[in-house]
């Protein structure tokens, strides 16, 4: 596997830098950055890497939607909403946002920052302001990209939103990207994304790291189980075996407040 850079955690800019970002996108959709991006990116997802979708029913066409995604690549952002009709908002590392151009695209394109190396109460405000207009987000249980090849473990973050929001939870298991950075060796995987059945939790207004750990928990175990299955069976043997309602994802658990 090609060696990955060392990351920087903790991002030495102030809060103020990215108030700007915050401010528009809880109170605008995606312009035609997100159409003309997608556009441009479907050709590398569905062509090179040969990206195939299972389950996109399962993600609501309208209303609050958090989706939780495990992560390996920088293009797993297009692989997950490259055969959604809806515009997805993305969470992502601070680091990303700093050249002016790729700035604007970040900011217009439905991408908006989680501040490295702090506690950032403004990024998850930005994910209940973009819930109240009924949006959809996307941030990664993992919490950054496994470094390992391997998926990772759950982080709090996912469980906090979903806890705090009551919004429903659609799992997402992307298989193949560990290897996207193989292209440099003309190898190019292909690309499944599963999306699981929506998971429901109850509301707590302030929930312990213990509860927020525990609902992501349960959100990634999904998670894994559809990436598992894709590892053993394939693309065509999960279809199969979703066809002949061989296994089907168990329903979210209660959250004691």
């Amino acid at each position: 596997m090609s060696e990955i850079k060392a990351q920087v955690y903790k991002d030495p800019r102030p809060a103020e830098y990215f108030d700007h970002i915050h401010e528009w996108t809880r109170n605008n959709d995606p312009t035609w950055v997100y159409d003309g991006v997608r556009a441009a990116l479907t050709p590398i997802a569905v062509g090179l890497y040969r990206t195939r979708a299972i389950g996109t029913e399962n993600v609501p066409s309208e209303g609050p939607i958090l989706l939780a995604p495990n992560h390996f690549s920088n293009m797993d952002h297009f692989f997950a909403g490259v055969y959604l009709r809806r515009h997805i908002r993305f969470m992502a590392k601070s680091q990303l946002f700093g050249a002016p151009v790729l700035t604007q695209i970040f900011k217009y394109g439905g991408v908006f920052p989680v501040r490295r190396g702090y506690k950032d109460e403004e990024a998850f405000e930005t994910v209940s302001r973009i819930f109240d207009r009924g949006g959809a987000v996307l941030v990664y249980a993992e919490g950054g990209r496994s470094r390992t090849g391997g998926l990772g473990e759950a982080k709090p973050g996912i469980g906090r939103i979903a806890l705090q929001n009551g919004v429903p939870v659609v799992p997402v298991a992307i298989h193949g990207s560990a290897s996207v950075r193989k292209w440099k060796k003309l190898v190019l995987p292909k690309v499944t994304v599963q999306f699981g059945e929506p998971m429901s939790f109850p509301v707590v207004a302030e929930p312990t790291r213990e509860q927020q750990l525990d609902c992501s928990k349960e959100v990634f175990d999904q998670v894994k189980k559809m990436y598992t299955a894709l590892d053993e069976k394939g693309q065509r043997g999960v279809k199969q075996a979703l066809r002949e309602k061989v296994k089907a994802p168990d329903p979210g658990r209660t959250i004691e407040p």
